[in-house]
């Protein structure tokens, strides 16, 4: 086959080379990735983004080139020739226009394909979660131990519909802009204020009409004394209301009853501090207005501060990056007999090792080790001596739960991103459920902890005291602060333990 002379220019030249490396580029990196049993990200890049932008550009080159080469051959001649003449008359010319409609035909053939292949790979959990890695690490480790690890990225935080997907990498343009040239804070602001209405996303598979059920949670956790005592604690939470043909007139889960509006004021940008709700009957037209009485909203405030009419994420707001802090997760390995609980002081050592931060992974892995095994070479050597393999298997778990909810290098931890769930660890409920949230006609936002929950048993193992049915226990705090769990709330105490 016989080139035209008018590609014998740079330009196409050039554009000609990049499009011949592009594909063979691209075979090769298709043949490798079907024959690596290892997934790379990186890999993915090139095959479905790089590589093919590269032929793109080339295949623009090469008619530019053949433009401008024509333009300049003719403008002496003929200034009035500024485009070649298609002739199709002429043999040669109707074999080189059909030569190129072919090859143009399977170039555009192959772009289709890649397309569609670069499409679904920017929206797979691979691209978003490892691609930066060190910026995504820590939403991404948190997002595979989470409930949602079988849920893409992209369910949630973009949903369906092409105008959302067109807006999410319109946002990540600047995304990329900010990692390259590490632009990013640390760690990274929420909640994310452009993020999709969750009656559009999460309401696709939790729909407010199955919101029902009533759920037993049952939880351990362990004292910080010489045996670390098992602390247990069941309670039926009151999701929906005691009988499922009430639908959503009762429970927790009341907040999203389609009759009803609740909005809010948050005078923060986390939403830690909620000083105006605003609650609309809508079929009756009843309005109530609460205030904290101890945070009332000046007329400046009132004016300028968004009101957000509440949804699943004002409770949920950490649903697949739950960051949890070092008693929990020392409990929860504790649970699961990853760190034996019968080693004396374990639970108090464990906190030890944990109760400073640290600049970076490394010297978090070497002084954790350190410090547990300083802790019982300075006051339990015999309990070093002989039960050292336990307590280097103690270490490596709680190293490795440190590793799944703390990240140095982006200043992550359980207090950078507090969960609103309950109100152990950030104020979460209490938010509005304060007993200081009043209206004008003397009504209160109740404070009062059966609302959400019933308590049924607590207490330490071996002497666990159990409710009559369909009754309550008093709350009885694991350790003696007599009443004061009554009047302050638990983060004033909870909340310096990780902070």
């Amino acid at each position: 086959m016989k080139i035209p002379k008018s590609i014998y220019n740079w330009l196409s030249i050039t554009g000609f080379i990049l499009v011949v490396n592009s594909l063979l580029l691209m075979i090769i990196v298709l043949i490798f990735s079907f024959l690596s049993r290892d997934t790379n990200t990186y890999l993915g890049v090139y095959l479905y983004i790089v590589l093919p932008a590269f032929l793109v550009l080339g295949l623009i080159m090469i008619p530019i080139g053949i433009l401008i080469s024509f333009r300049k051959k003719y403008e002496e001649i003929d200034p009035t020739l500024r485009w070649p003449i298609l002739n199709m008359n002429i043999r040669k010319q109707r074999n080189s226009v059909i030569r190129i409609s072919i090859i143009t035909f399977v170039i555009l053939m192959i772009s289709a394909v890649g397309s569609y292949q670069a499409f679904h790979y920017t929206e797979s959990v691979e691209f978003c979660g490892q691609l930066c890695h060190k910026v995504m690490n820590p939403e991404f480790t948190t997002y595979n131990h989470s409930p949602h690890a079988r849920v893409t990225c992209v369910e949630c935080h973009v949903g369906q519909g092409a105008s959302w997907y067109v807006k999410s990498k319109l946002s990540g343009l600047y995304q990329v802009y900010s990692v390259l040239f590490n632009k990013y804070p640390r760690p990274i602001p929420t909640p994310i204020a452009s993020l999709r209405p969750a009656r559009e996303t999460c309401e696709r598979c939790h729909w407010p009409q199955k919101f029902y059920s009533r759920t037993l949670r049952i939880q351990q956790g362990y004292l910080a004394n010489k045996a670390s005592t098992e602390w247990n604690i069941s309670m039926v939470m009151k999701i929906g209301p005691q009988h499922s043909a009430l639908g959503l007139t009762e429970g927790i889960h009341w907040h999203i009853n389609q009759n009803f509006k609740i909005e809010y004021i948050a005078s923060s940008k986390d939403r830690e501090s909620i000083p105006w709700v605003r609650y609309t009957n809508l079929k009756t037209g009843e309005v109530r207005v609460f205030q904290d009485e101890d945070n009332k909203l000046d007329k400046k405030a009132m004016d300028t501060l968004p009101v957000r009419t509440m949804d699943c994420m004002d409770c949920h707001n950490r649903p697949s990056h739950l960051y949890r802090s070092a008693p929990v997760y020392v409990d929860n390995a504790m649970v699961a007999g990853d760190i034996p609980k019968d080693i004396p002081y374990i639970k108090k050592a464990a906190m030890e090792a944990l109760k400073n931060p640290y600049t970076n992974e490394d010297t978090a892995m070497m002084t954790i080790k350190s410090t547990i095994l300083g802790f019982y070479s300075d006051t339990l050597k015999d309990v070093l001596a002989s039960r050292r393999k336990d307590i280097d298997k103690a270490i490596a778990a709680i190293q490795e739960a440190y590793n799944n909810n703390t990240f140095p290098g982006m200043k992550v931890e359980a207090s950078s991103y507090l969960n609103h769930i309950g109100h152990l660890e950030s104020n979460g409920c209490f938010r509005c459920h304060s007993d200081k949230h009043k209206s004008t006609d003397g009504k209160f936002i109740s404070k009062d902890c059966d609302l959400c929950h019933s308590i049924v048993a607590q207490g330490p193992t071996g002497n666990i005291a159990y409710s009559a049915f369909d009754k309550s226990l008093g709350f009885q705090h694991p350790v003696d602060v007599k009443d004061n769990w009554k009047t302050y709330f638990c983060t004033e105490c909870h909340k310096k333990l990780f902070e």
